[in-house]
């Protein structure tokens, strides 16, 4: 008697552990960016509700190293984000426009699965959001980065390694990435060209803020920035 107290005991403790653990998300992954803006070093979004200027015009060429999205398998897909977060993102969670570049060879099953992805990663309601497919590059030879959409033809970034007190390299850490849960840290870099010709909308800038940064986002309540609250 004794022994079937124990497995049914057992057995409820199984079932109240298989209750409480919490599933796989039904969206996740982890990310490579680099990202430069019109902000100077470092960009003060991330600690206020407002960009330096009334505009925060950035480029991000973003690799995703794994995830998934339901049955969909996002590692290796490449896109590019360019857009102005405009004065609004803080105070009523608006931007002013994007333009989201698919590289070729990301799929149609991982492009109509990282949409949605993205805008819950920033958490904004566009003015303005256009989709267009062209080819990202990304090149790192030890303190240079560089990348470009469209063969350089829409947009481009050249930038620097800040070296820092120890020449190793500057990394901001505990500080959060919008709406991704968690963040490696921001590898600081200057951007030494920073420009763009996409969707209607034209910028050129230099000696700007940029950086590097790995991110894990997935479904489920969002880390946020510190300025958007």
């Amino acid at each position: 008697m004794r022994s079937w107290k124990q497995i049914s005991l057992l057995i409820m403790c199984v079932v109240v552990l298989m209750a409480s653990t919490p599933g796989k998300p039904a969206w996740q992954m982890k990310a490579d960016y680099v990202e430069a803006c019109s902000c100077h070093l470092f960009c003060p979004c991330y600690f206020n509700k407002h960009a330096e200027h009334p505009h925060c015009e950035f480029n991000m060429a973003v690799k995703v190293r794994e995830g998934h999205s339901g049955k969909t398998d996002l590692a290796g897909a490449k896109y590019w984000l360019t857009g102005d977060l405009g004065d609004e993102w803080g105070t009523n969670k608006k931007g002013e426009w994007v333009v989201v570049s698919f590289d070729p060879s990301t799929s149609k099953e991982q492009r109509d699965a990282l949409a949605p992805m993205i805008l819950k990663t920033y958490g904004l309601e566009w003015g303005k959001l256009d989709v267009q497919e062209a080819p990202v590059q990304v090149d790192r030879a030890g303190d240079m980065v560089s990348a470009t959409l469209g063969e350089g033809q829409m947009a481009t970034m050249k930038l620097q390694r800040e070296a820092g007190a120890d020449g190793k390299g500057v990394v901001l850490r505990n500080v959060k990435y919008f709406g991704a849960q968690n963040n490696d840290g921001f590898e600081m870099y200057r951007s030494l060209e920073h420009s763009a010709n996409v969707g209607g909308h034209k910028f050129s800038y230099s000696d700007r803020n940029a950086f590097l940064i790995s991110i894990d986002t997935h479904e489920g309540e969002g880390g946020g920035m510190s300025g958007s609250k």
